[in-house]
């Protein structure tokens, strides 16, 4: 099994020579005026969401940013619907509630882990999407697809082609043991000190990140590490490693968040680079071979072996770090996210 990351490519090139320089410079100069042009819109549809999403509490099934940018927010009764208007969002009566879709979630949940499956909530249709991958097979798959089938329209059943994998892999960027992964986003505590964070299986296999294969460049040392549940890392930066600025490439990252479905975020990585897509879905649980990760992001932003652990991002806002997925960056596919704020919030970090 693979995995990988997304490594802050900014944060080697001014100071570990030309090996890490020219794998990762060029990518950045073509990602930055796409992902900044998008940055204003991004910030609106994201935290209008957030906010109505605190106003309206259990009342709203969900929502989502529309063609034309527009957030639209999902109600079952006039007075919600009344709040949305207020706001200046699209209020869209719906179906099912959002106790009906966490119902289904959680009968999903309470059945047997099988591994190549996901589930998530899709507010744009108002149903809940069940993948499945050809490594779900047995018992276990045929109790999903008969509790699926008796949520009715509830329920939308989504056939990969690929399995799940998280995306660890040998190859050049930040090294750990006889893996590589990506570093996500560098941060730092109210006492200034250093540390980036990456992904938790990342963090699990290592107690010492390098910035070369040969292992003689350190970077730091794993600080904490959550896998499987969630998928988050943070390593200390060493006090000899002083290049780490608040970048992605040549973006600079001010803040966090969480984005709306239907938002268009940027992902980079050391294997593939910048790659660009929407999101789906929030709050998304993955049954990889490893272990379940609940509360992802669900993207259409491909990835492939070696891109673990990267920024997930939309113009100066980090919004979260790549955990795994299906597919690659030729054919497609689909990658989850663990969203930074929560690792964020549980080391006592920030981005800067």
């Amino acid at each position: 099994m693979t995995r990988g990351s997304l490594f802050r490519r900014t944060a080697l090139t001014g100071a570990l020579g030309l090996a890490v320089a020219g794998a990762l410079a060029a990518p950045a100069a073509q990602a930055a005026p796409a992902a900044a042009s998008a940055a204003p819109a991004a910030a609106t549809a994201d935290v209008q969401s957030v906010n109505l999403a605190k106003a309206l509490g259990s009342k709203s099934p969900g929502s989502y940013v529309d063609s034309a940018g527009k957030l639209v927010v999902n109600v079952t009764d006039a007075a919600s619907a009344a709040t949305v208007r207020a706001s200046g969002a699209t209020p869209k009566v719906v179906a099912r509630s959002a106790a009906q879709l966490a119902a289904v979630t959680a009968a999903f949940a309470a059945a047997p882990t099988v591994a190549g499956t996901a589930w998530a909530t899709d507010p744009v249709t108002d149903q809940v999407v069940l993948t499945v991958t050809p490594q779900a097979t047995g018992a276990g798959l045929n109790r999903l697809l008969a509790t699926a089938k008796a949520a009715g329209s509830a329920v939308r059943v989504e056939t990969l082609k690929t399995n799940f994998s998280t995306r660890i892999s040998g190859g050049d960027a930040i090294y750990g043991g006889q893996y590589r992964c990506s570093l996500g986003f560098n941060v730092r505590d109210s006492a200034g000190a250093y540390f980036f964070l990456t992904a938790g299986h990342c963090g699990n296999i290592a107690s010492s990140w390098y910035a070369d294969s040969a292992h003689t460049t350190l970077l730091g040392t794993t600080a904490g590490s959550s896998f499987p549940g969630n998928d988050y890392a943070i390593v200390r930066y060493s006090t000899s490693f002083t290049n780490h600025p608040g970048r992605v490439g040549s973006q600079d990252i001010t803040s966090s968040g969480t984005p709306a479905v239907g938002q268009t975020v940027t992902r980079r990585g050391s294997t593939t680079g910048i790659h660009s897509g929407t999101v789906t879905a929030l709050n998304a649980t993955v049954n990889y071979a490893e272990g379940t990760v609940t509360g992802l992001i669900r993207t259409t932003v491909c990835a492939e072996g070696g891109d673990s652990g990267g920024s997930l991002y939309s113009g100066t806002r980090a919004y979260g770090l790549t955990s795994g997925g299906s597919g690659n960056c030729s054919s497609g596919g689909t990658t989850y996210f663990q969203p930074v704020t929560e690792a964020l919030s549980v080391y006592g970090v920030s981005v800067y």
